[in-house]
């Protein structure tokens, strides 16, 4: 199993507001510490609000490359719905090249929505929109030369897309949530899966899983074709006390103020205790607690080949996160790739 990092490029540390030059040079050393850490992935998402700076992945992770030796750089994700699959596809193999090899893309139709109105795109096109510029996005990967006609962007006529990047195939994972469509439909592409699980227990995903290996299947891909990676929020401290007592109050903070804005009652302790609990959902604990719960998740899902830790959404410090980061080297990935 893969382990890396997930970052939306947060400027928010507890109470404390980070002007966004320190914020964005706190998030480029915590990913120079992960490579140094022997993480495998590192990736950074996208939004458009401003307690985030990570409008422009591509760029933040290019900064990244030049700074790192080994780690992989993705995004985390990237709304393709709403973005230019040429610009997407250039942006991301120019990443390839100035890494030497270590770019990928995950691409997903956006769980929050502000980018539609944002670069003028219709909500109701939601579904349609991602369907057409996936599939423009994977020709203009697989074929330097492309001839292609669609309802939202003007058509190509034999038309060179550069530059072209190192990787022979440009790594595409699919980020999903829980529709059952979207997991069939990378399933038939043959796409590596990407799945954002962010509350109750992780095992409730294994049908949508199992959905997904099944079309892959039936469209003929093998099962070492149809990778499986989990996104979730956690963080490792020293010990379970420890990391709970750093990760809990920044957690029901930052998660009580969204149920404000969409409904959702505030945070309780039962719940954040019934989260952290074997089957739960979040992974935050000491090294072994950690480590445990991954390699349970992955045996309740039928195997998992990557995960990425979302750390910086609970008001934990630049100091708090290179720590988790560490730990996950030192003690996490060692423990799973000896009892995996």
């Amino acid at each position: 199993m893969e382990i890396g990092i997930d970052s939306f490029a947060s400027a928010m540390y507890g109470s404390k507001e980070l002007g966004s030059q320190d914020a964005m040079q706190q998030l480029l050393d915590r990913i120079v510490a992960a490579d140094e850490a022997g993480l495998d992935i590192f990736g950074i998402g996208e939004h458009h609000k401003k307690e985030f700076l990570d409008s422009a992945p591509a760029v933040i992770l290019a900064a990244a490359a030049a700074l790192t030796k080994k780690i992989r750089l993705t995004s985390a994700v990237t709304v393709l719905s709403t973005s230019d699959p040429v610009r997407i596809f250039q942006s991301f193999a120019t990443l390839d090249i100035i890494s030497k090899g270590r770019a990928e893309i995950v691409v997903g139709r956006g769980s929050a929505i502000e980018a539609y109105p944002l670069f003028g795109y219709d909500l109701n096109d939601y579904d349609a929109l991602f369907k057409e510029k996936l599939k423009l996005l994977l020709q203009i990967r697989d074929q330097e030369l492309v001839t292609w006609s669609g309802k939202f962007r003007p058509a190509l006529q034999n038309q060179p897309v550069y530059p072209r990047p190192v990787q022979e195939k440009l790594p595409v994972w699919v980020g999903v949530g829980g529709t059952p469509q979207s997991f069939v439909r990378a399933g038939m592409l043959g796409l590596p899966l990407m799945v954002a699980i962010i509350g109750r227990e992780t095992e409730r995903f294994r049908p949508l899983i199992d959905l997904y290996r099944k079309s892959g299947q039936e469209a003929g891909f093998s099962p070492d074709q149809l990778k499986v990676g989990l996104h979730s929020p956690g963080y490792v401290g020293k010990d379970d006390r420890s990391a709970i007592a750093d990760y809990y109050p920044g957690y029901a903070q930052l998660w009580t103020k969204l149920g404000r804005e969409r409904g959702w009652p505030p945070v309780t302790r039962g719940q954040f205790d019934s989260l952290i609990a074997p089957k739960g959902v979040l992974v935050v604990g000491g090294p072994e607690t950690v480590a445990q719960k991954l390699l349970r998740h992955s045996q309740a899902l039928g195997g998992v080949d990557r995960f990425t830790f979302q750390m910086d959404n609970a008001g934990l410090s630049h100091q708090q996160l290179k720590q988790s980061i560490e730990l996950i080297g030192t003690e996490v990935i060692p423990q799973i790739r000896k009892n995996g």
